[in-house]
């Protein structure tokens, strides 16, 4: 099961120390939380980190105890990078250790959701070149055509025996 938008910002309270006060928070600075949570995901959605969270359509049609989807890999990701987005808001000073883990943890999460960089086929029109040895292929003066390979999702190509 998938941690709800309020157990991560009840997380990133308790990373700015801010834990036995969560409990006594109004609703606007929940909704406020909340709010900052869905731009910082947007964000990163923006940038390639897709992580499968609800993005809001608007600031006001978010709901806090919504389950969000996430991976369990970028839960750590998620409440720390928030705490240092809402810690400086409750004056709060985050320290150097929380930022440092939610820098490394962004960068694994990047590592776990970027996807693998296309290869690039030369085409069979491409005249071969002087290191290609002419013995192998005696009188095609153009490189082999590449062939299409079936995709079979994140494994990689299928083969044919």
């Amino acid at each position: 099961m998938s941690w709800t938008k309020r157990q991560f910002i009840t997380q990133a309270f308790e990373e700015i120390g801010l834990a036995a006060y969560v409990f006594d928070l109004t609703p606007e600075p929940l909704d406020s939380a909340c709010r900052r949570l869905d731009a910082m995901v947007a964000g990163w959605n923006a940038n390639g980190v897709r992580i499968s969270y609800p993005l809001a359509t608007s600031p006001g049609s978010t709901n806090i105890d919504d389950d969000t989807h996430v991976p369990d890999f970028a839960n750590e990701a998620i409440y720390l990078n928030l705490a240092c987005r809402i810690g400086p808001s409750f004056g709060k000073v985050v320290s150097p250790e929380t930022k440092l883990f939610a820098s490394t943890a962004y960068s694994n999460l990047v590592g776990q959701t970027a996807e693998p960089t296309p290869e690039l086929q030369l085409p069979g029109a491409m005249p071969r070149g002087q290191g290609t040895k002419s013995w192998r292929n005696t009188n095609n003066p153009f490189l082999n055509a590449q062939q299409e390979q079936v995709d079979a999702g994140s494994d990689g190509p299928i083969e044919f025996e």
